[in-house]
């Protein structure tokens, strides 16, 4: 659901820039919830109309049922009879941002879907493996093919998923696969703010920071080994925690020099990112990681911080000297070594105006803004296409 754990995600900002657009009628938030007290259309304070489809019970295994039709195709009777009453009045576009009820596409007659794909959604999170994750794998990955088939146009968020994608479409789809990768909302981060007042009293050291979702892909045992190398150095996360109560996680949080501070609002992270020296990434070696593409990394930038991120290929086109580091090992040495010269370099003002005009040329606004146009573009040209072909048989006709 749209609030469900207080982030911000890329489908988040989507979402709200096309509802932004003067030709848009209305979004439309559809949404899986384990919550048995939500279920059909609420009005969200930002204006976008969400839909909640209930699992099939609260707890996690039953999330299985988000991508078999049999167990959701019912529950979305009434979003299905909203959308008949319009149809004929407006144009209709399913945006997919996560492979979830691939039948959707089908019952209903939408001008254009288009998947925007953000992650390697069967890859698990973890890096671990497990029959549960196997099965979970096999269902995800023949929603998401099914989903992928269906769709007119794609985005990627990474030139792995681009290159992923590639091995799953049909040969004349390929030139409708597009990357667009992650932004950042420039004007939000790269403003002049006083930082909150939460770091340990009369601590004046280096501060390394991590502002996101706390979860399995993160490796939290390079974090500690470089947590007791560098006991003048304050590691801080600042995010809800979605390990499911990871004893790496709880052991990394012994260590004196660290300190997690919980769930922010999303509107306050641009103030946290004022106390951190150097922004950090710690990913884990995975197939999951090899194709993510951090939110984080412009906004640490557009806020003027260098960063340093840990397994995360798609960003290494990224690395310049004093701005962003990528690291493939997972050697706390390395790490810190890096972190060190990042440290050095921190308050260079070259240094930080490479940085914000790295980031500033990411911003959301832009990006959405360059998909849209290929959305639209594609439809012009299909229709020019369609046109054609009529008066062709016209022509032949007569």
């Amino acid at each position: 659901m749209w609030e469900q754990d207080g982030l911000r995600y890329r489908r988040h900002r989507l979402a709200e820039f096309l509802q932004r657009q003067p030709e848009t009628q209305e979004v439309i938030w559809i949404c899986p919830t384990p919550d048995r007290q939500f279920s059909g259309f609420t009005m969200l304070k930002n204006g976008i109309r969400e839909f909640a489809v209930q699992d099939l019970l609260p707890n996690r295994i039953f999330r299985f049922g988000r991508f078999v039709d049999l167990f959701y195709q019912p529950k979305l009777k009434l979003l299905l009879s909203k959308l008949f009453q319009l149809n004929g009045h407006f144009k209709f576009y399913l945006w997919y941002t996560c492979p979830e009820f691939p039948l959707l596409s089908d019952l209903f007659p939408w001008d254009k879907v288009v998947y925007d794909c953000s992650d390697l959604w069967s890859a698990p999170i973890s890096g671990e493996l497990s029959p549960v994750y196997l099965i979970r794998q096999w269902l995800i990955s023949g929603a998401e093919q099914r989903i992928i088939g269906r769709s007119d146009l794609i985005f990627c968020t990474s030139d792995y998923l681009h290159e992923q994608m590639l091995k799953k479409v049909q040969i004349d789809k390929c030139s409708r696969i597009f990357t667009a990768e992650n932004g950042v909302e420039y004007d939000l981060f790269s403003r002049e703010l006083p930082a909150v007042k939460t770091l340990p009293e009369n601590f004046a050291g280096t501060v390394l920071g991590y502002i996101g979702g706390i979860k399995p892909k993160l490796d939290f045992e390079l974090i500690r080994q470089a947590a007791v190398k560098k006991r003048d150095w304050l590691f801080l996360f600042v995010g809800p925690d979605g390990t499911g109560d990871d004893p790496a996680f709880r052991r990394l949080l012994d260590e004196k020099n660290v300190l997690w501070l919980g769930s922010v609002p999303p509107a306050d992270v641009p103030e946290y990112m004022k106390l951190v020296d150097v922004g950090i990434m710690p990913y884990k070696p995975s197939p999951y990681n090899q194709a993510v593409f951090p939110l984080k990394l412009f906004e640490f930038l557009a806020a003027g911080k260098p960063a340093v991120g840990v397994h995360l290929p798609s960003t290494q086109k990224y690395s310049e000297e004093g701005v962003y580091a990528s690291l493939n090992t997972d050697d706390p040495d390395s790490f810190v070594r890096a972190c060190e010269q990042m440290e050095s370099l921190k308050n260079h003002e070259d240094l930080v105006a490479k940085r914000r005009g790295s980031a500033q040329a990411k911003d959301w606004n832009e990006i959405f803004r360059k998909m849209l146009e290929q959305v639209l573009d594609y439809l012009d040209s299909e229709a020019m296409g369609s046109a054609g072909s009529v008066r062709q048989a016209g022509l032949r006709n007569f």
